[in-house]
């Protein structure tokens, strides 16, 4: 990658406006602080970004970004906001909107918001892990015990359930199946390359392991009591001032 020794990338945390699963989920409170507020402030406490940039449609997730030290350099129109809109043209809206303000940089961090166990080291070793490979994008991820080769199931053509991927031989435990892969909370992305193919997933994309619990992603009632009963046990020292 050229110049990715001197410029610092730049971190991305979308947060639209009109969540379903959650009302209001990017800016409820958390373990007393709006959600984004722990994923600015984090990304903000590595010093590994010249930037940190909230995009959002919303000037109420816009003022508490700011309050919280990111930066809100302009307002995503409500045609990249609804439900449909998918991250790859938010990504791309983003990057030409900071190229065209002036900002210079090669790598674009996407981070989610919605996972608060993030650990920093993990967003820096997939930074580093993108610039000594020839990969587009390297994506959190953790090997997950849902495998569609033994446990996952689709309707075929006739109407009943058959495994959603098939080998020649029976897999006869889930040790024995190939890995698969769980996507979550961030990716770290080659911005010239992501010019080029305008999508994240490409041909060329390496994972970067990282622990499941990290990956916890919010997007349910659910999931959001989970998460603060382990923001407030297990993720305690992470949250202290």
């Amino acid at each position: 990658m050229k110049n990715s020794k001197t410029l610092k990338p730049i971190c991305m945390i979308p947060a639209r406006g009109g969540s379903k699963g959650v009302p209001g989920k990017n800016i409820k409170l958390f373990l007393g602080k709006p959600l984004i507020a722990h994923a600015i402030r984090s990304a903000i406490k590595s010093k590994d970004f010249q930037s940190v940039i909230v995009t959002t449609d919303d000037k109420k997730i816009a003022t508490i970004a700011k309050s919280y030290g990111a930066k809100v350099p302009f307002l995503r129109p409500k045609t990249l906001s609804r439900d449909s809109t998918g991250m790859d043209e938010v990504i791309l809206h983003t990057i030409k909107k900071l190229l065209s303000m002036n900002y210079e940089f090669d790598i674009l961090v996407n981070r989610d918001c919605t996972a608060p166990f993030v650990r920093n080291a993990d967003v820096r070793g997939s930074i580093q892990l993108l610039k000594r490979t020839r990969s587009h994008v390297v994506v959190a991820a953790y090997k997950t015990h849902l495998n569609p080769y033994f446990n996952m199931m689709e309707f075929n053509k006739k109407k009943f359930l058959e495994f959603s991927k098939k080998m020649k031989h029976s897999i006869v435990s889930r040790q024995t199946a190939p890995p698969v892969f769980q996507l979550t909370s961030f990716q770290a992305i080659d911005v010239t390359q992501f010019l080029k193919n305008k999508k994240i997933y490409t041909s060329k994309v390496l994972p970067y392991e990282i622990k499941a619990e990290n990956g916890l992603m919010i997007d349910t009632q659910y999931e959001f009591k989970i998460a603060q009963c382990l923001g407030e046990t297990y993720f305690r020292k992470m949250f202290s001032p």
